[in-house]
């Protein structure tokens, strides 16, 4: 998470992170819109509130760490400050990715913008998350996509200073996963991937003069090679295998309407029937 993103701060704020980061909040906008619940949580990356376009009533934003928050108490509540942007949500709590402060099914959306390639477990992150998460909850996970000319320029860079030159291009910090990786990992704990997208087909310029001149990428690429986008999108449902969603408690149902029963009246065959027997005895 945010402790472990070295430089990624400064890297949104050039020219390609902040075309990433316009991309992302248009995907995020879109895809949390019409998710709803209670309880929402985004875990990770202040610089961008992900849920601002959600109309969920209890949202919080968690990091595993306080660098560069001012922390003070006031009449025993704990407030966190930051130099962050106005637009960015205001830290709610300090949480480990891998041991999140809320009870098992709890949570009806968690957001993971860039959180799991930032890691030290990813892989225990998403187990956290289906943890909390209830049944048909959404997690909505971005990151960046090593298989696009973004992650190769990464790789040809890391190759490059082991030869004692060259500089990166993206964060150094973090490890970035697959994205049919991270399919795998989804379906291992009972995610259903509901879409997927990749954007940010632009080459790896640091000028955003040039970024410009490539916009036409951006249709090209999602037409003629979709899956080599810089970034990746995914939203991903939690399926609990045996349940069974019960309607709601005040629907009214149809009152059901005793009906008559038929009796059949034996009394009086059986008189008859005596009446003959008493006069064949007679007789």
């Amino acid at each position: 998470m945010s402790s472990e993103i070295i430089g990624l701060t400064d890297w949104l704020k050039t020219p390609p992170g902040e075309y990433l980061l316009a991309w992302e909040r248009a995907r995020f906008d879109e895809a949390v819109a019409d998710i709803f619940g209670y309880h929402a949580l985004q875990l990770g990356l202040q610089e961008m509130d992900t849920l601002r376009s959600n109309r969920i009533p209890h949202q919080w934003l968690a990091l595993d760490s306080i660098q560069s928050t001012t922390v003070s108490v006031s009449d025993g509540i704990l407030n966190l400050s930051s130099e962050q942007p106005q637009s960015s949500r205001r830290v709610a709590l300090l949480a480990h990715s891998v041991a999140l402060p809320f009870p098992a099914n709890s949570l009806d959306l968690v957001v993971l913008p860039h959180t799991l390639e930032l890691s030290h477990d990813p892989h225990a992150t998403l187990r956290e998350v289906e943890r909390v998460l209830v049944p048909e909850g959404r997690v909505v996970i971005s990151g960046l996509n090593p298989a696009s000319l973004w992650g190769l320029r990464q790789q040809r860079a890391h190759l490059s200073q082991r030869l004692g030159f060259g500089e990166l291009f993206l964060p150094e910090s973090g490890e970035f996963i697959g994205h049919w990786r991270l399919r795998d990992w989804l379906r291992l704990l009972s995610f259903e991937v509901e879409s997927a997208h990749f954007g940010c087909y632009r080459p790896a310029f640091h000028n955003a003069r040039w970024l410009g001149r490539f916009a036409w990428m951006d249709s090209a690429g999602a037409r003629w090679w979709p899956i080599l986008g810089a970034v990746y999108f995914l939203v991903a449902t939690k399926r609990v295998r045996g349940m069974r969603l019960l309607g709601p408690a005040w629907k009214d149902r149809a009152a059901r309407v005793p009906a008559p029963a038929v009796v059949a009246n034996r009394h009086p065959a059986r008189s008859t029937s005596t009446s003959s027997l008493t006069d064949t005895r007679n007789s």
